[in-house]
């Protein structure tokens, strides 16, 4: 027989994929995260493969496990130019350039067949640059959401379960919070840093974005904590951190979920615009913000702002579409 957990998910999956908007919504997120994650295979100035005196390497994943510590790279091969090897003794990536490789030969490049995307004022290869751009932005968005996550459950999860003057202290705070500027914080932190620094990115967007997940943990609880079995479950002496966390919260995380989604399309937007006012992170990072900085000073540079631009505006969009069609599926009154 089903679980019943079961037959619901299937049910919200089966909800989800009629909505056509969300599944290209979900495969766009699907390919971002991809192109993250694979970003170093995709985009490298270091081959698959080379022959070298006569032996064979695979220089891109030697190079992991030496940072890892798990192999040893051969000391003269630090300091070849993998670029100059021959095309018969070497295997590329698509995209044969690192994201901060620097050739001042080639500045402001129009896209052309050697650089798909053209290159800034200093030759570095654009679509280099949106390729590693995609990991920096959805870690920013991960990192900073998981934060808002761990906070705004637990503090959304006491206030709707104990109420009184609990939740009347936690909703003060929730105001308190909602008074404060993420985006103008974030600027005041930075002007007080000698160098921009990714992790305060990340701290500061998840501190201060945790309030709208919590709010929906507080209704969420206030509507369960008075249902049957809960009541049951304290009649029966049930210890008051077992029935939140294994009675209760499992039935409230649904909802959540779309402010997650949300919320990670939301941080990626804030580190585009640090990064486009150049106080996101730090000057050899090459970001989506980052290459639409350099446009703001190059307007004959289209490309600049263009490519980085729809980048941004895909991974916003596809994240808001899924949020919007796990609304849909997870709320039955939309059905």
């Amino acid at each position: 027989m089903m679980q019943p957990s079961q037959s619901y998910w299937r049910r919200v999956w089966r909800h989800f994929t009629r909505n056509i908007l969300a599944v290209v919504g979900l495969c766009v997120v699907i390919v971002l995260l991809l192109m993250a994650l694979c970003a170093d295979f995709l985009a490298n100035d270091k081959p698959y493969y080379m022959v070298y005196k006569g032996k064979t390497y695979l220089p891109i994943l030697q190079g992991y496990l030496d940072s890892l510590g798990l192999a040893s790279w051969p000391e003269e091969l630090r300091q070849i130019d993998f670029t100059q090897l021959p095309a018969e003794q070497a295997l590329f990536p698509p995209i044969p350039y690192r994201p901060n490789r620097i050739n001042l030969l080639v500045p402001f490049v129009e896209p052309s067949p050697e650089h798909w995307l053209g290159t800034d004022k200093l030759g570095r290869d654009v679509m280099a640059g949106i390729i590693h751009g995609a990991r920096i932005s959805l870690s920013i968005g991960f990192v900073s959401v998981g934060i808002a996550v761990c906070i705004g459950i637990a503090l959304g999860a006491l206030a709707g379960y104990f109420g009184g003057w609990e939740d009347l202290v936690i909703s003060r705070v929730f105001e308190l919070m909602l008074a404060i500027p993420t985006f103008f914080l974030l600027i005041t932190v930075a002007a007080t840093l000698k160098q921009p620094n990714i992790f305060y990115t990340m701290i500061i967007i998840g501190f201060t974005s945790w309030v709208g997940i919590a709010r929906f943990t507080r209704n969420e609880f206030l509507k369960v904590r008075n249902l049957d079995y809960v009541v049951a479950a304290v009649a029966l002496g049930v210890p008051t951190r077992r029935i939140i966390v294994r009675h209760i919260l499992p039935n409230t995380l649904a909802p959540v979920l779309v402010s997650v989604v949300l919320g990670i399309a939301g941080a990626i937007l804030t580190e585009s615009g640090l990064s486009f006012l150049g106080i996101g992170v730090p000057a050899e990072l090459v970001t989506w913000g980052s290459i639409l900085n350099e446009a703001r000073s190059n307007t004959f540079a289209w490309w600049l702002a263009v490519f980085p631009g729809a980048a941004i505006f895909l991974a916003v969009v596809a994240y808001n579409l899924v949020g919007e069609g796990l609304r849909d599926a997870l709320d039955p009154r939309l059905q």
